[in-house]
């Protein structure tokens, strides 16, 4: 079993930035692959970005690409999301989640396992 925890959320105004973090406790070895969802009001949850563990290999949505950056610490604890250049439709609730299974439909949220309770951004006008 795995558990993750999402930090770091919270209101910014748009052009600004914001650092998510997902903290992993429990059988973390087992892992192969992170990622951050997002669900935004009265929207299906949607894929972000993601990170293969076993090359730190990543992806990212169209909408986000070369504006969020996905990372992880050496000891594989913790990913992170940075944000950047943030837009008022990047507004939503973003979760982190992880698999243990050799994946390559890395967007399929039905993919992962496990989830964390999810955080708060709120990009304003």
């Amino acid at each position: 079993q795995v558990q993750l925890v999402e930090s770091g959320g919270g209101s910014v105004q748009a052009g600004g930035s914001l650092r998510l973090s997902c903290e992993a406790s429990g059988d973390i070895d087992s892992i192969y692959m992170r990622g951050w969802f997002r669900q935004a009001p009265g929207k299906e949850r949607e894929f972000v970005a993601a990170i293969r563990l076993t090359d730190s290999y990543t992806y990212y949505a169209d909408s986000v690409k070369g504006r969020f950056i996905i990372s992880r610490n050496n000891a594989e604890v913790a990913i992170f999301l940075l944000m950047n250049s943030l837009k008022s439709e990047d507004t939503a609730v973003y979760y982190c989640a992880a698999t243990e299974n050799f994946i390559t439909n890395y967007v399929d949220q039905g993919k992962y396992h496990y989830w964390g309770h999810g955080t708060q951004v709120t990009v304003s006008s």
